[in-house]
């Protein structure tokens, strides 16, 4: 066999192995991000007693809550929500949205927040997650458009007078942003909060590849667009589609922005591009010392005092 044969096979033989690699590591690294399964690298640490938001959560857990579903966009699956109606009656709703791997029984303190504040509250179960069919996480792409079906709910059955404000946390802060941009958001939504969402899905996946494996940014590249790739067969959308900034850079609602300065799973440099393209009147809160989604356990009469003071101002 000639030299140049033998070069010829190495050369190929070593390519094969890189893209054989690359598959699998894709292929991995689709199931770990976009797989609904327990991740390792996530906490589920319970509430104690001497935490601030203890008593906001025994309330959720013995109030009572109503169902209600919905069919997800452009899809057959079922998604399962909780519905709290105000003490009072009111035509004021609070839609809540979840983090990565959460579900509606985890946004309970939130609930707790807002039905304090006289709203009735809707915590629906994202795609795949709680008692939500389905079998990828979207990141809150595609789940804008099961939000924006949610709020159109709202109004069908609490009346065409409803005001209705939308909050999330990680993810589900994403999920809100990305909603904002959304051009049926009805007429009825007055505002949107969210709390230590991500700029674009891409450029969370990217910091959270450095933090949990370590992956420097070059082998990154190759690798990110075939994940994208695979989800976009699996599930319909590229990840580079779920952008906040661009979402909100077409919303003019009110919109309130938390992050931690001490955040390091959702970087709290990510805040400060999405507050800038953000159309409508705005509000920056950056509570000092808190970490990712600890921001209204970290520092409780701010949290509450801001909340109320912005949905007072916009929600009358």
């Amino acid at each position: 066999m000639s030299t140049k044969r033998k070069v010829t096979i190495a050369i190929t033989t070593i390519i094969s192995i890189i893209v054989i690699v690359l598959c699998a590591a894709s292929a991995y690294l689709y199931t770990v991000i976009s797989v609904p399964a327990k991740k390792s690298f996530l906490s589920n640490a319970t509430i104690s007693r001497n935490n601030p938001l203890y008593q906001n959560q025994q309330w959720f857990l013995h109030t009572k809550k109503d169902r209600w579903f919905e069919t997800a966009a452009g899809t057959n699956l079922k998604l399962d929500a909780y519905y709290i109606p105000a003490q009072t009656r009111t035509n004021k709703t609070a839609i809540i949205a979840h983090g990565y791997m959460g579900n509606k029984d985890t946004m309970g303190v939130y609930a707790s927040l807002f039905h304090q504040l006289g709203y009735n509250v809707l915590i629906p179960d994202d795609r795949g997650q709680g008692q939500s069919q389905g079998d990828y996480i979207g990141y809150g792409w595609p789940d804008r458009r099961d939000y924006v079906k949610w709020m159109h709910q709202v109004v069908r059955r609490n009346s065409k007078q409803s005001k209705i404000i939308m909050f999330g946390v990680s993810m589900g802060g994403a999920t809100t942003m990305m909603t904002s941009g959304e051009s049926d958001v009805p007429k009825q939504v007055k505002a949107f909060i969210e709390d230590c969402g991500y700029d674009s899905i891409t450029n969370e996946l990217k910091h959270e590849a450095k933090q949990l494996y370590h992956m420097p940014t070059i082998p990154f590249y190759p690798i990110e667009p075939m994940v994208s790739v695979i989800n976009k067969v699996k599930n319909g959308f590229f990840y580079g589609d779920g952008n906040s900034v661009k979402q909100v850079a077409k919303n003019h609602r009110p919109m309130l922005f938390i992050h931690g300065s001490n955040d390091h799973f959702v970087p709290t440099k990510m805040v400060y591009p999405v507050y800038r393209a953000s159309k409508g009147p705005k509000q920056l809160l950056i509570v000092k010392g808190a970490g990712h989604a600890s921001s209204y356990q970290h520092n409780k009469r701010l949290y509450e005092k801001t909340v109320q003071q912005f949905l007072n101002r916009y929600v009358k």
